[in-house]
C-alpha cells in the first residue's frame, strides 16, 4: 500500500511537471516565432527604405543623367546657323599650361549640333581659321608643358612661362602674368632664389606651377604703380 501511495504521487510530479515544461515549451517557441517574425519585417522594411539603384535605361528616362551644359544651346545653335557647308571639327584641351587639339571629322551644322549634344560638357566656338572647337578645360598642365616649361622674366621684366629654358635659342613665351618689381624681389628673396629665376625655373606639374605663382604674385607691381611708372615726369 505505501509502494503504491509513493507511485500515485511521483505519477502526480511528474505530470505535473511534464504540464510546466510543455508551458514553456509552447512559451519559448511562441517567443521563437515572434522574433522570427519581427526580424523579418525588420528587414523587410529596411529594404523598402533602401534607396532605389535605377538603371541607366530608368536614369535617363527620368533625367537622372542629364548634366549641366556648360554653354547654352540658344549660343550653339546661333554657332552652327553660321556655318555653311561642312568645317573640320577638333577637341581641344585647354590646359592651365598649354593646349592640345585632336581632330574629330568634318561636321555640317547638324553634326555639331548633334555632337554637342552627346557631349554638353564641352563649349563650342569658331576658331579664326573657321575650324570648330569643342573645348574642354583642364585643370592640369598638358604633357608638353610638363616635359619643358619653365617661368621666368621676358625683357619687359614680366613673369612670363616659357617653352624651353628663358633666353635659350628655341624658347618661346606660352604666357605672360604680371610685371615684377625686380628691385624689391632681389632684396627680398634669397640670391640663388632671384638667379633660379633669371636661369628659369622648371616646373613639373600643377603644384609647382602654383607655387610660384603665388610665390612671386608678392613681387608684382600694381596697375597704378605701372601708370605712374609710364607717366612721364615734368
Amino acid at each position: 500500500m505505501m509502494l503504491l501511495s509513493f507511485w500515485n504521487q511521483l505519477k502526480k510530479q511528474l505530470k505535473k511537471k511534464l504540464r510546466w515544461k510543455r508551458r514553456w515549451l509552447n512559451l519559448a517557441a511562441i517567443l521563437l516565432v515572434a522574433g522570427i517574425t519581427a526580424v523579418w519585417f525588420g528587414v523587410m522594411n529596411g529594404k523598402n527604405h533602401e534607396p532605389k539603384v535605377w538603371s541607366p535605361q530608368e536614369q535617363s528616362v527620368f533625367g537622372r543623367q542629364i548634366s549641366t551644359p556648360a554653354q547654352p544651346e540658344e549660343e550653339v545653335l546661333k554657332i552652327a546657323n553660321q556655318l555653311s557647308g561642312e568645317r573640320e571639327a577638333f577637341i581641344k584641351k585647354a590646359y592651365v599650361c598649354g593646349d592640345e587639339l585632336q581632330l574629330i571629322g568634318t561636321l555640317n551644322s547638324a553634326g555639331i549640333l548633334s555632337y554637342h549634344k552627346e557631349h554638353p560638357a564641352l563649349t563650342v566656338s569658331l576658331g579664326e581659321d573657321g575650324r570648330v572647337l569643342f573645348t574642354e578645360k583642364i585643370d592640369d598642365l598638358s604633357p608638353r608643358c610638363k616635359e619643358n616649361a619653365y617661368f621666368g622674366l621676358d625683357a619687359g621684366g614680366n613673369l612670363s612661362l616659357f617653352e624651353g629654358i628663358p633666353g635659350i635659342s628655341g624658347s618661346s613665351v606660352i604666357r605672360t602674368f604680371f610685371q615684377l618689381n625686380i628691385e624689391h624681389l632681389e632684396s627680398s628673396l634669397p640670391r640663388e632664389t632671384v638667379k633660379q629665376l633669371y636661369r628659369g625655373i622648371r616646373v613639373m606639374d600643377l603644384d609647382d606651377y602654383n607655387s610660384v605663382l603665388s610665390t612671386l604674385s608678392d613681387f608684382a607691381i600694381e596697375e597704378t604703380e605701372r601708370a605712374m611708372q609710364s607717366t612721364p615726369a615734368h
